[in-house]
This record gives structure tokens, C-alpha cells and sequence, in this order.
């Protein structure tokens, strides 16, 4: 008789998420785009179309562009473009 073998519990890693929560329409719907060639992020609500475009760094993830986008939302916006609701 042997003793009970132990069972292998798996390590689940979280990973950043591709859709975010529009700060407008409430709904999980907008994606960040970063064009690394051009340093530019474009960052937009397919449901209520809200989007806005801005200068990156090369360093920036799509978490990053995103949290750039809701600071413009709320007050503090990019000087480059300003954002258009749809």
C-alpha cells in the first residue's frame, strides 16, 4: 500500500484584459491601439463611438494608453486631439 498521491494545483496568471469599461456608456467595450511607428495610441468605444488618439512612448501598453484616455475623460486631456463623442 502505498500513500495517496497529492494533486498538483495550477497557478492561474492573470493577463491584462483587451476591452476596458467606457467611462460614457458604462459598457466593456472600448480598445486601446498603440501604433508603434508613429508613437501613437488610439484608444475607442465600439458601442457609443467616443475615441481619442494621443502620443505615446515606446514603453506604454494598451493598460497605459487606456488610463491616459480616462484622464482625458475626466479633466486632464492630451493636448494633441480632443476627444469627440459619438
Amino acid at each position: 500500500m502505498g500513500r495517496r498521491r497529492k494533486s498538483v494545483e495550477k497557478i492561474f496568471r492573470r493577463r491584462l484584459p483587451e476591452l476596458y469599461v467606457c467611462p460614457k456608456c458604462g459598457k466593456n467595450t472600448v480598445k486601446a491601439a498603440i501604433n508603434k511607428e508613429e508613437n501613437k495610441a488610439v484608444v475607442i468605444c465600439s458601442n457609443c463611438i467616443l475615441h481619442a488618439k494621443f502620443p505615446v512612448t515606446p514603453k506604454m501598453s494598451s493598460v497605459d494608453a487606456y488610463c491616459k484616455f480616462i484622464d482625458g475623460y475626466y479633466g486632464e486631456s492630451p493636448k494633441e486631439e480632443p476627444f469627440v463623442g459619438g
